[in-house]
């Protein structure tokens, strides 16, 4: 089975890659085959790297030339950054997932057979308030954000597609994943990482928002979880609704901290330093908070069921992981 992974460099990506490579897909080994503007320095073996944007003209057609049956397309740039500078926004987020689906429509049209499986991370910024207590699988999508406008679009394109029969593609409405590992990114998001990773490793966080903030998350380890069994589900059983609410944990940035408390004590707590940033907060405002994903755990996925096991996922798989 051939796979390729969009956006491969990237912490989500590489964790996909590594999976894969491990463990196959489907029952299958993979033939995987990453594509990105930069990966780590150290490559994993036996995976094909290819550096570049996905945003260049003529890349997505030479990539949709090698018909690989799986696509996990993670490639854009983060929340933060969509909505600080509009046009590239759009020139990564939307743009190229167009000329993807029109690559691949190219493909079946020269081959009725070939018809790939196209895992697409979305994101909850497709939601916009007044909100529920709790989101339920059938709430309107009205994004308030560059951001979420742009996932929605591209969740509407795969869709149609996938309806015409030219692509099999599912969307998965990523919730924030935490703890990622690593130097913090652009993400409005980034801070959920950060006020326990930074910590952890005996560094400073900044806190910009108030401890009342609820927000929804899951780990890396369940972000890979998520994508394999996409690309594995029977997407008969989507119907004609191809986007789903994925599970996770909604919690307070107080209940993060409690958390972090009870793993490790107070002194990582110590170092979690509020200081309010209005920017972020107006944004994270507008974010949703819970979620009742059922269509996702009757269709198998899963994920932890505490914050305190998102640490714990952390400290296993990253931070107390043993080197190479």
């Amino acid at each position: 089975m051939r796979a390729l992974v969009l956006g491969g460099g990237g912490m989500v990506g590489q964790k996909l890659a590594l999976h894969l490579s491990v463990h196959g897909l489907g029952g299958e080994p993979v033939e995987l085959t990453l594509h990105d503007i930069a990966f780590p320095p150290q490559p994993l073996p036996g995976v094909n790297q290819i550096v570049g944007s996905i945003a260049d003209a003529g890349t997505a057609a030479r990539l949709a030339r090698t018909r690989p049956d799986v696509i996990f397309h993670l490639a854009s740039i983060v929340s933060g950054e969509a909505e600080a500078n509009f046009s590239k926004g759009w020139a990564v987020n939307m743009h190229p997932t167009w000329a993807l689906l029109e690559a691949l429509r190219a493909e079946h049209e020269a081959d009725p057979d070939y018809c790939p499986r196209l895992v697409f991370t979305s994101s909850i910024a497709v939601f916009g308030g007044p909100y529920p207590d709790k989101i339920s699988d059938t709430f309107l999508q009205a994004p308030q954000t560059s951001y979420g406008a742009q996932k929605l679009i591209c969740e509407t394109m795969i869709s149609d597609f996938s309806r015409k029969g030219y692509i099999d593609g599912i969307s998965i409405r990523l919730p924030t994943i935490c703890v990622r590992p690593g130097a913090p990114n652009a993400a409005a998001s980034g801070f959920f990482s950060g006020i326990i990773r930074e910590p952890l490793n005996g560094q400073e966080a900044i806190l910009p928002v108030a401890d009342t903030v609820r927000h929804w998350h899951a780990s890396p380890r369940s972000a890979t979880g998520f994508l394999t069994h996409a690309a594995t589900l029977d997407t008969e059983t989507l119907g004609g609704r191809r986007a789903l609410n994925l599970p996770g944990i909604s919690c307070t940035v107080a209940e993060q901290i409690e958390a972090l408390r009870e793993v490790a004590g107070n002194d990582p707590v110590k170092l979690i330093k509020r200081q309010p940033d209005p920017v972020i907060e107006k944004i994270v405002e507008g974010w949703p908070r819970d979620f009742a994903p059922e269509r996702a755990k009757a269709l198998g996925f899963k994920a932890e069921s505490s914050f305190k096991e998102i640490i714990e996922v952390y400290l296993e798989d990253d931070l107390n992981a043993p080197g190479p």
